[in-house]
């Protein structure tokens, strides 16, 4: 395990449904986790949003950002080609999760997660990102087909599973097993 410490019908329902995802997304209404910090995260931070585009379905309970996604809480970032944002206001606007999908790149600190997709569980507090993962920390790398950050414990794990038949480090025939490599401090 790698330690992830330093590592979104008429005019009047769309516009109560403009200003319902501008609290959700902008972080000014309650998010719906315990305010605390969290292994150097807080994961009670605003959640903070730029996207080409906003679709809002307030039906479904959902918010969709497609188009050069940056979504931001605290020092975690997250950018995606589209995202889509489950929220419930039952008392209140609360984001349960976030589903990125597009080329995912989730960072923080020194830490940069790559991946086919991912999923921020919020009331978890676990970020789960499958196909093509790649994990850098620095010059150190873990490749593999599944990606599980556990924000609440601030470790991450890689594991084969969902790589789709081909290794992490991009050539055919992997196996669904993991790659990667550390760097050795050198000699005086």
């Amino acid at each position: 395990m790698l330690r992830s410490d330093r590592l979104f019908p008429d005019f009047c329902v769309l516009r109560k449904g403009l200003a319902l995802a501008l609290v959700l997304l902008a972080g000014t209404g309650p998010l719906g986790v315990s305010a605390q910090t969290i292994a150097g995260f807080n994961s009670s931070a605003p959640v903070n949003y730029e996207a080409d585009r906003i679709e809002l379905q307030d039906r479904q309970k959902r918010v969709i950002l497609s188009g050069n996604v940056n979504i931001s809480q605290g020092d975690l970032k997250m950018q995606a080609a589209r995202t889509t944002v489950a929220y419930t206001d039952g008392g209140g606007v609360k984001i349960q999760r976030i589903d990125a999908t597009g080329g995912v790149s989730v960072s923080r600190g020194i830490e940069t997660a790559r991946g086919d997709v991912a999923i921020y569980d919020f009331n978890r507090r676990i970020i789960t990102m499958v196909g093509n993962v790649a994990l850098r920390r620095g010059t150190d790398t873990l490749n593999g087909g599944r990606l599980v950050m556990d924000l609440a414990s601030g470790t991450s794990s890689v594991d084969g599973r969902g790589s789709g038949g081909s290794s992490a480090v991009g050539q055919p025939g992997g196996g669904g097993r993991v790659s990667g490599s550390f760097t050795v401090p050198g000699r005086n």
